[in-house]
């Protein structure tokens, strides 16, 4: 196994590279410069001061000059400074934006793991019944329905008509962060606020992954339930709760691991959407907003970060597989 990671780890570098690439080149398509974005609106900028300005920050070279110079800097650490925040991208983005990032995408992985692996169980064994019916037509609306629509809709309801309903007893604040504490509110105060405009942007995101992991736990466990091993389980004579846990259900969540490593990466990936629809200040709010304004270097950290982390975790996923399933070697 040693050998087959070393092996994968050794390939991801050239992958990388072309991954970089292809998002520098798009990247520096657009319409615009960060120049361009400075200069416009602003009488006082002269077209010679935008091309001294350009000359000055390599904007006038080939996109793929600019590439190239771009990659020499990122190898040594440096990816640039943030034109919008004045700080290196880098610590913007680990600094501010990731932490956020995380506090939204970790719960909702594992809260929706832990919910949706029992209900797709269940809807396995209850298959045809009214609750079956239920969980599918559930997880087809959760799957197909646009993110940005369940979020206005969550917004109008939790935050505009429950609160009016109840007469504010009851109701969540839209998004983003609250920047009504005090200065010297202490950790606790912090954490229930946080908590407070979490629980919107968090329950939106997990709608969709606990619709992918209950279908495909669903028809996972239908599966299993068929396979010959677990007939030859119950004509023994056992009770159906011990084959249904101890023979089918590990069988059955094994490709779970597969969905996960790679729901990972995909969290944050829909976070983009989730957090700009939400005002959460994340890495997918960065994103939009570094786009918006032409701040390049933070447009690039992102993306390499979430391509960084697909590879990792698809490499992660294979290397549990040989761990969980015997069948698998790598070897």
């Amino acid at each position: 196994m040693g050998t087959y990671a070393l092996r994968r780890v050794i390939q991801m570098i050239p992958l990388l590279f072309i991954i970089s690439l292809l998002i520098f080149m798009l990247t520096a398509m657009q319409p615009g410069d960060p120049v361009d974005q400075l200069a416009f609106g602003n009488s006082n900028i002269t077209p010679e001061d935008i091309a001294r300005l350009k000359a000055a920050y390599g904007l006038d070279q080939p996109w793929y000059t600019r590439y190239f110079f771009w990659l020499k800097e990122a190898l040594t650490g440096n990816f640039g400074y943030s034109q919008d925040h004045g700080i290196p991208a880098l610590d913007f983005v680990f600094q501010n934006r990731l932490p956020n990032t995380l506090l939204l995408t970790v719960p909702a992985l594992i809260l929706s793991t832990l919910i949706a692996v029992p209900l797709g169980i269940f809807s396995a064994v209850r298959q045809y019944s009214v609750l079956d019916y239920a969980l599918t037509f559930f997880a087809f609306v959760a799957v197909s329905a646009p993110v940005f629509w369940i979020g206005a809709l969550a917004m109008y309801f939790f935050a505009i008509f429950l609160p009016q309903a109840t007469g504010g007893l009851v109701g969540l604040p839209p998004g983003g962060l609250g920047g009504d504490l005090p200065a010297d509110a202490g950790w606790w105060a912090v954490t229930l606020d946080k908590i407070k405009y979490l629980l919107l942007p968090l329950l939106i995101l997990m709608l969709r992954e606990i619709a992918v992991t209950l279908r495909f736990m669903r028809a996972n466990m239908l599966e299993t339930l068929t396979q010959d091993y677990v007939r030859t389980a119950r004509a023994k004579g056992l009770a159906d709760r011990r084959v249904l846990y101890k023979h089918a259900l590990r069988n059955a969540v094994t490709p779970i691991v597969t969905l996960m490593g790679l729901a990972i990466p995909g969290l944050f990936g829909g976070a983009v959407i989730t957090e700009n629809v939400f005002s959460w200040p994340g890495m997918g709010k960065a994103i939009l907003d570094a786009l918006v304004s032409k701040d390049f270097n933070v447009v690039m950290v992102c993306l390499m970060l979430l391509a960084l982390l697909t590879v990792m975790f698809q490499l992660l996923t294979d290397l549990a597989y040989g761990l969980i399933d015997p069948r698998v070697r790598y070897s």
